[in-house]
């Protein structure tokens, strides 16, 4: 199966992404804005969770929150 975002975009590693909804990360000390642009996201074998770098974390965020820049 594919990965989409919410809008229903296939997306494919390296693709960018943008943030939908202000997201509280757990562990992390900052939320994530709506509007962030995140680059060269990396797939998982969950077609609902992509894995990317904010900063110098790597975190997973699911899929229904992104939108393919």
């Amino acid at each position: 199966m594919d990965t989409k975002d919410s809008v229903g975009n296939v997306l494919n590693e390296g693709d960018s992404v943008i943030v939908n909804k202000d997201l509280k990360i757990k562990g992390m000390p900052k939320t994530l804005k709506r509007g962030l642009k995140i680059k060269n996201i990396r797939l998982t074998n969950n077609n609902q969770e992509v894995e990317c770098r904010v900063g110098k974390s790597v975190v997973v965020l699911k899929t229904q929150f992104l939108k393919k820049a």
